[in-house]
């Protein structure tokens, strides 16, 4: 065993975990003030069940033995009889214990990124039960297909060095498919709610970012060029993207925004996360820049059009950025950052064959997974009710699912009498300042 690999995966783990509450952070500022409890648990409590989900069976099923290139083999129920230190990979001296740690990490991330789609009207119990099986009948197949070694899409050569389709495409299109069978809000379109918190919205941003580098770098499993390259793409296409989507909202709305500047940061480390270990600089810059492009496109006038309702545009962020970093790594891999890889990417001499393989691969990732979330959710809902009422969403879901309140305020006006006392009060409190009584 490597003592400086292992201690290198720790820590990556250590980020990575770290970035589900930044998550919870940056969602929670989003939304408006009545359902900020509701979604930062909707995140947070992943932490607990995506654990136990994945020492049960979740390890078993993601990389021991292989069905059909698809899903591994639970052999060992709860790790039972797993040898954790024998080494998983004699190059770089890491032990079974420490890459499950590590990839156990990603499997707590990954779901809690759909929540953003889903803000608002879904009950708490639909989402504990989708997750469950989506987790089992998504992700794991996913992780297999893609990182295991005998999986197909891994052994066909398609590149995914952290996550663009296990982790960000799967995310995106779950909760797009999500928003659609939930349908919209209530009052859609006539008035845009207030984001609860953007200084929390910053904090959650800097947490993802500064996480992202055991996300990228980690998965170089080891201290070495691979993982410095990861780091230094990653950065690089992150300042990118955050610069190119303040200059579009300069443009477009005139002025920068700090919502927009650190949608556009997430954008970039969606769009590198495939490729980071693949290209250089220059393409992670190029990466960066395209996606934060295409994603600010996509938000900004394709969903107007398309009029479903993702609130904090989980798809349009993780799922529109991860399907072009995913194909623009078979653009810009290049053998001078990674000598492992099998074919230059079109923009490095290697023709169509690597953009051919990642189209492909992106292509199944999405067909896959909008077939098994449709599955899922239309055998779920015969047992379970997905979306709260009328009355519970307009209480906000703090209240009706929880009965907790992000600040006293929302408790104090949580029912419709008080909101008439409150604005009576308010009107005459005006009325008062713009009459005010002679001396």
């Amino acid at each position: 065993m490597s003592a400086a690999n292992t201690t290198f995966l720790i820590v990556s783990s250590v980020l990575v975990f770290f970035m589900t509450p930044g998550l919870a952070f940056f969602y929670g500022g989003l939304v408006s003030r009545k359902n900020v409890v509701n979604t930062m648990l909707s995140v947070f409590f992943i932490c607990g069940i995506a654990v136990l989900l994945y020492v049960a069976v979740g390890y078993e099923l993601s990389f021991n033995g292989d069905i059909g290139g698809i899903i591994g083999k639970v052999h060992h129920f709860f790790l039972s009889g797993v040898d954790l230190t024998k080494i998983v990979n004699k190059d770089l001296g890491i032990n079974t214990g420490a890459y499950l740690i590590f990839e156990m990490m990603f499997a707590i991330i990954t779901p809690a990124l759909f929540v953003g789609a889903i803000v608002g009207r879904m009950r708490f119990n639909f989402l504990l039960a989708f997750i469950v099986l989506w987790s089992i009948f998504i992700y794991y197949p996913m992780v297999h297909i893609v990182w295991s070694t005998t999986g197909f899409l891994a052994k066909f050569g398609v590149l995914d060095f952290a996550g663009g389709t296990v982790v960000h495409i799967n995310a995106g299109v779950t909760a797009l498919v999500l928003s659609i069978f939930l349908g919209r809000r209530l009052g859609f379109g006539k008035k845009k709610p207030q984001p609860y918190n953007l200084p929390w919205v910053l904090l959650g941003t800097t947490i993802l970012w500064i996480g992202w580098y055991g996300f990228n770098a980690g998965s170089a499993l080891g201290m070495n060029d691979i993982a410095v390259q990861a780091f230094l793409t990653t950065t690089v296409a992150t300042g990118a993207s955050l610069v190119t989507w303040m200059i579009l909202d300069m443009i477009v709305v005139g002025k920068p925004t700090l919502q927009g500047t650190c949608t556009g940061t997430l954008c970039g480390l969606v769009g590198i996360t495939p490729a980071c270990g693949f290209v250089t600089a220059g393409g992670a810059f190029w990466i960066g820049a395209i996606s934060t492009v295409v994603s600010y496109w996509f938000i900004t006038k394709i969903k107007p059009i398309l009029k479903y309702d993702d609130p904090l545009d989980a798809f349009g962020c993780h799922g529109i950025s991860g399907i072009v970093g995913s194909i623009l790594t078979g653009a810009f891999a290049s053998k001078a950052a990674n000598s492992g890889i099998a074919h230059n990417g079109l923009f490095y001499g290697g023709g169509f064959s690597q953009l051919g393989l990642q189209i492909v691969g992106t292509l199944f990732t999405i067909v896959f997974v909008t077939v098994m979330v449709c599955v899922i959710v239309l055998i779920l809902k015969l047992f379970v009710k997905m979306r709260v009422n009328e009355k519970e969403e307009l209480t906000g879901l703090d209240q009706s699912e929880h009965g907790e309140f992000a600040d006293y305020t929302v408790a104090e006006v949580s029912n419709t009498a008080d909101i008439s006392k409150y604005s009576g009060e308010f009107q005459g409190q005006l009325a008062h300042l713009n009459n005010p009584p002679k001396q």
